[in-house]
């Protein structure tokens, strides 16, 4: 078995610049989140004591997954999008209901999210299919029925729960990794056509919260004390931060609660009121240092299979940094995208190390296991 071959290259030439990436911005959320806790009642463990048992919990899903070759993980690919469908279908008879939704499976002390799990399941079956499936014309659209298929059976379970913001998420970047593997114009125009003539049925069918949230995205002070709030508050946060910041554990905002959900949807609002307009920058380039990172391993695979993985994770860490930053500013309506790994989670973060470890594990397998 492949996963079993012992090759020293796999250390030696461990990713060292990409994990310094991921753990440098959790380390600075860990530090945000510290400054929110501040301003939060918190009645058991504080906030970033739980994001430390996260991350650690994360770095060994990371090594799980960096270890066993992915193209045995793909292997199983199949097999792996079939548990996350039925965790997604056991939500809806086991799973408990916050703020509205029902979303999470509780196993002891731990509440799991299967959508995040579904994120990962996604990018490896599509990886997997895409590698069979290669074609050197573009695809049509007939051709795609099936990956299109793979995507909408999940989508659909996580809009009841509902969860727009995640279901918004998965068709961003499968979209991504279609159009990397390529698709021709004709079909690219009826798939843009058909989404238009199916808006006003996607209306009909959003929950009321989701449609004021809309609406809100294009006037925000048309509520000012209802949906607009969250993000009225986020952009007088931003703004008051101006070049320096007001410093740590100094934002009025956060402070005095005022701004909304600060530990997730809008923890880059509180680190832009603490650290300015410079701190959010360097922030904002690490982030964009992560993404080149990924694309630098897609463009360096050994082969398609890995080339479609990291370019899958590439683009779901991309998609969240752009929705997430740009509802907070005001200029994408908020659909609930937590900051990738900045945002206080436990499903999400280990999730993500976990995609992390299998990007790893594409870029050290240049050098190693080549046969």
């Amino acid at each position: 078995m492949i996963f079993l071959k012992f090759d020293r290259r796999i250390f030696q030439h461990f990713d060292w610049t990409l994990l310094a990436l991921v753990l440098s911005i959790c380390a600075i959320g860990i530090i945000n989140i510290y400054s929110v806790g501040f301003s939060v009642s918190e009645r058991h463990f504080p906030f970033y004591v739980k994001q430390i048992q996260w991350i650690v919990l994360g770095l060994f899903f990371m090594m799980a997954a960096y270890l066993v070759d992915y193209r045995v993980i793909c292997q199983a690919a199949y097999l792996i999008y079939g548990v996350s469908i039925a965790l997604l279908i056991i939500v809806f008879f086991y799973g408990y209901t916050t703020h509205g939704s029902q979303r999470w499976i509780s196993v002891g002390f731990f509440a799991f999210q299967p959508s995040e799990l579904m994120k990962l399941a996604l990018i490896i079956v599509l990886a997997r299919y895409f590698d069979s499936h290669n074609s050197n014309e573009p695809y049509k659209l007939r051709e795609l029925f099936f990956p299109f298929l793979i995507v909408l059976i999940p989508c659909l379970l996580i809009l009841k729960q509902p969860d727009l913001g995640t279901a918004l998420i998965i068709i961003l970047f499968c979209a991504s990794v279609i159009f990397f593997m390529g698709i021709n114009w004709k079909s690219i125009a009826i798939v843009l056509v058909s989404g238009l003539v199916l808006l006003p049925v996607v209306w009909y069918y959003l929950k009321s919260y989701q449609k004021e949230r809309l609406l809100t995205f294009l006037n925000p002070e048309h509520d000012p004390l209802g949906t607009g709030y969250h993000v009225i508050q986020s952009m007088i946060a931003i703004g008051s931060g101006g070049i320096f910041g007001k410093g740590f554990i100094n934002g009025s905002q956060t402070q005095l609660k005022f701004l909304p959900e600060q530990q997730t949807d809008f923890i880059f609002s509180v680190f832009a009121e603490e650290w300015g307009f410079i701190g959010a920058l360097v922030l904002i380039i690490m982030f964009m240092s992560l993404i080149l990172w990924g694309i630098k391993i897609a463009l360096h695979s050994r082969d398609l299979l890995g080339t479609i993985i990291a370019v899958g994770i590439t683009a779901l860490i991309s998609w969240q940094v752009v929705i997430n930053i740009g509802m907070v500013l005001g200029i994408l309506p908020v659909v609930g995208i937590p900051l990738p790994f900045f945002s206080y989670g436990g499903s999400a973060m280990v999730c993500l190390m976990a995609a992390i470890g299998l990007l790893m594990n594409v870029s050290v397998r240049r050098f190693a296991l080549q046969s």
